[in-house]
């Protein structure tokens, strides 16, 4: 397997949400401290003991905080013939296709054919619980489906 194929096989985690929240909550914190302030003799005064400025800024803090642990544990699926490894910084726990009974797709809501919110349920042999996966968690969503169709079709004719 050369380089490029490797590459994409690997899936990292979707951190939109993150980013967008963090901006949102930032400009939601701004536009209520310029409209919360009051203006004296052609002066800007910011109030400070607003409870809500207080709050609206911890909700930034806290989105901030967020995007950087998630930028730091820099999670990842990775998907190759032999199976699949889930990993981030720390650590990674992988799943060989002798491991994996099946895999079940399945829609959420009332959504006809939208990939967006298709998930995988994984039944591993070691595990109680299946491995539960978000498409839309991850990185080029229609490649990792496709992917998991594949491997789907390989555990079929390994279990005929």
């Amino acid at each position: 397997m050369n380089n490029g194929e490797q590459k994409r096989r690997i899936f990292k985690y979707n951190l939109s949400f993150y980013y967008k929240s963090t901006i949102i909550y930032f400009i939601v914190l701004i536009l209520y401290g310029v409209i919360r302030g009051e203006f004296v003799e052609d002066s800007f005064v910011l109030i400070t003991r607003d409870p809500i400025l207080y709050f609206l800024a911890l909700i930034v803090i806290v989105s901030v905080a967020s995007l950087l642990y998630n930028l730091f544990r820099n999670m990842y699926i990775e998907i190759s013939d032999e199976g699949i490894v889930f990993a981030d910084r720390f650590h990674s726990k992988g799943y060989k296709i002798d491991q994996v009974k099946k895999i079940r797709f399945s829609r959420q809501g009332r959504t006809i054919n939208s990939p967006a919110f298709r998930t995988a349920k994984i039944k591993v042999n070691a595990r109680v619980r299946p491995l539960i996966i978000r498409f839309s968690d991850y990185e080029n969503q229609d490649e990792l489906l496709l992917r998991f169709e594949e491997l789907k079709a390989t555990i079929e004719k390994r279990n005929v």
